[in-house]
């Protein structure tokens, strides 16, 4: 199974971004370019917007948040100041 590189603000904040059949996204199917809802994991901190997802809400940091829908995760792009322009 391949993995996503986590995703790297401007601001510093990462966060796993997955979607296949194997994770908690939709559809649950592996290998297409966009999906509808997101598997994140693992921010770097707590982010509110997140936490009506996450799997272990007492362990932001340390749980992953199932089915997070592509808005969601544009805003937590946006808040954290977009994608960080060296991400490796």
């Amino acid at each position: 199974m391949m993995f996503n590189a986590p995703i790297k603000c401007a601001d510093g904040f990462t966060m796993s971004v997955q979607g296949s059949a194997y994770h908690y996204c939709s559809p649950r199917i592996t290998g297409l370019a966009i999906y509808n809802n997101y598997e994140i994991g693992y921010p770097s901190e707590a982010e509110p917007l997140l936490m009506p997802y996450a799997e272990d809400a007492e362990h932001p940091t340390d749980t992953v948040y199932g089915y997070v829908p592509v808005q969601v995760l544009v805003d937590v792009i946006a808040k954290h100041g977009g994608v960080a322009n060296n991400v490796r």
